[in-house]
């Protein structure tokens, strides 16, 4: 399997996207390539990773701070160089650089599936049960329509069945209510749409796959599988998970401090803290796949480390090896036009 990893545009630079790929590589065999600047990855790179890998020499990269649509024109950077290789043979592509840039991109030099309005961006969000539920959109789209949010309800409920391996995952629509009134306009229109699609209107067992409206208390209590929102609710809620995680962190970081006695409380309840950060640290979840593309494309985090630079090169390999893209092209070249919603 060769994979293809954007080593350009990451916050904390080249250094945890080489060591994540190194102990990637230790693990699991694949054929990795590295696109990016050689003068900066070179002495990172030891002997025995260089003659596991190929590095493509490309020092021009998109910046966080410029315009997704510069990368269309940007023919020499890291990301275009690299999502040209994903097209040209390729079976998965990792970058932690400039997401705006990949998913336009990916959408344009790999394609949309067929039937597939428009792509989006999944995570898992770490849950008090041992299933962690997948949420989506997160970022790809901030202005959706209806049908947007029916098609993430389809790829969200292929994912969880092909690369999660969650025997009939249920779906849910994020909302202010759990009643069926509840919702904006457009939420209104998608939880119809969505309940009288035939793959959700089905009852396997008597037990529903669409759940109807979920709130934001219930994001964590894995109360459905799939939980779907447009781009803009989705990425808030990613960025508050993130930073809610990190402050109660540091509140038990301080607390401990203050006293013995918590210092011997949090040594007996090392294990509980272990889990706890395992649940709520990003880096094990690895990326965001970027799901209704022809190909694996995983998104990670600006500030990735490189645990999750190597988690998100299994999540990688994971959604090839279950063929969730081919998956997707025949759940949507079956897919039956949403009804007319009145205005």
């Amino acid at each position: 399997m060769k994979i293809v990893i954007d080593m350009m545009g990451a916050d904390l630079g080249v250094l945890p996207v080489i060591e994540g790929v190194s102990k990637a590589l230790s693990s699991t065999a694949f054929e990795a390539v590295l696109v990016g600047d050689k003068s900066k990855a070179k002495a990172f790179i030891s002997k025995d990773l260089a003659s596991k890998v190929e590095l493509i020499h490309c020092p021009d990269y998109i910046r966080m701070e410029e315009h997704a649509t510069d990368a269309l024109k940007r023919k020499e950077s890291s990301i275009f160089v690299a999502m040209d290789i994903l097209k040209n043979g390729a079976d998965a592509l990792v970058s932690a650089g400039h997401s705006g840039a990949t998913m336009g991109l990916a959408t344009l030099k790999i394609g949309r599936i067929r039937g597939v309005s428009r792509p989006a961006l999944c995570t898992l969000m770490p849950s008090i049960k041992e299933r962690a539920s997948l949420c989506l959109d997160v970022g790809a789209n901030t202005d959706c329509k209806a049908e947007y949010l029916l098609d993430f309800a389809i790829m969200g409920y292929q994912y969880a069945k092909s690369v999660l391996g969650y025997e009939n995952p249920t779906v849910g629509l994020l909302s202010n209510g759990e009643e069926d009134s509840k919702g904006n306009l457009i939420t209104k229109e998608a939880f119809k749409l969505i309940s009288e699609y035939p793959l959700f209107s089905h009852h396997p067992e008597n037990a529903p796959i669409f759940k109807g409206n979920i709130e934001g208390s219930d994001i964590f209590d894995n109360i459905v599988d799939v939980i779907v929102c447009d781009g803009f609710v989705g990425n808030v809620v990613l960025k508050t998970t993130e930073g809610t995680a990190s402050a109660i962190g540091s509140v038990f970081k301080s607390e401990i401090k203050h006293s013995l006695g918590a210092k011997v409380g949090a040594m007996l309840l090392k294990g509980a803290f272990c889990t706890l950060r395992q649940k709520t640290d990003y880096a094990e979840y690895g990326g965001a796949p970027l799901l209704g593309v022809n190909k694996v494309v995983i998104i990670s985090h600006g500030k990735s480390n490189a645990r999750a630079m190597e988690c998100a090169i299994y999540q990688a390999i994971r959604a090839k090896e279950s063929g969730v893209c081919e998956t997707m092209a025949l759940a949507f070249e079956h897919k039956q036009a949403p009804k007319e919603v009145p205005s």
